[in-house]
């Protein structure tokens, strides 16, 4: 289910994401029996799902990688990278797998969507999420878009019952105002930065912050973005602290961003 994406992708583009799982959501897979995770629409080549395995083995060694992909051309391909923890199949949306995966990663694969096709992507793709227990919070969908090198990324993290919160990560040094990450929103979101709607709202006031935090760029990039999200959670639901911020990320409650009407 799904169509073809583009398909390009780039070693280590999606290192951000990876380790914002890692850190966040790493517990949920150590304490899940046998945990799969899914790199859906991994692209042309199958890099991502490679590091991906390697990124999630690092904190919950028994995590298993599926790669999934419309392109059956492109799962042969990938073929020769299989390994151990590691397969190709060929699908979309449907989620091919046997087990219900402790993560689905869905990287630049709805940008070419319409926004009103998200929602739906997003209730299936959550339905096929291993569910909530009562020591478990259950799985996580992440879902996102990002630059060609990852310098830029934002995502939303949903879990069985829909989406929780939207992170917002850089390389610091290449951002001249946290707004430069407008271009980066998700498909959700994108079309929502305009007058009247929360994510235009919080991009105004982020802006706002980055300049009145202006003195501290003196002390570096960091020590900026730093101040900078120290005081917007003054205002809005940042979900995260600065162990977070000091990697060029701050998340926020989805509740606070999410379009209106």
């Amino acid at each position: 289910m799904g169509t073809v994406t583009r398909g390009t992708t780039n070693p280590n583009r999606l290192r951000r994401m990876d380790r914002w799982i890692a850190a966040v959501h790493g517990a949920e897979l150590r304490r899940a029996d046998d945990p799969v995770a899914v790199d859906l629409g991994y692209g042309a080549a199958p890099w991502t799902a490679v590091e991906l395995l390697h990124r999630l083995r690092s904190v919950a060694p028994r995590t298993r990688v599926v790669g999934v992909e419309i392109d059956p051309e492109r799962v042969a391909g990938a073929a020769a990278y299989a390994r151990e923890g590691l397969v190709f199949r060929h699908g979309g949306f449907e989620v091919p797998v046997t087990r219900r995966p402790a993560l689905i990663r869905a990287a630049n694969v709805l940008r070419q969507y319409d926004e009103s096709e998200v929602a739906a992507v997003w209730r299936r793709l959550c339905a096929r999420l291993a569910p909530a227990t009562e020591h478990s919070r259950g799985g996580l969908l992440v879902e996102g878009t990002c630059d060609e090198i990852g310098r830029r990324h934002v995502w939303v993290a949903l879990g069985p019952e829909g989406p929780r919160t939207v992170t917002f990560a850089t390389r610091l040094g290449s951002l001249e105002r946290p707004s430069d990450l407008a271009e980066r929103l998700p498909k959700a979101l994108i079309h929502r930065n305009v007058p009247g709607e929360p994510v235009h709202a919080f991009l105004r006031d982020f802006d706002r912050a980055w300049a009145a935090a202006a003195p501290y760029a003196s002390y570096g990039a960091r020590q900026h973005w730093l101040r900078t999200v120290r005081d917007l959670a003054a205002d809005w639901p940042v979900a995260d602290g600065p162990a977070r911020w000091r990697q060029g990320e701050v998340t926020v409650r989805w509740a606070a961003l999410a379009p209106r009407g």
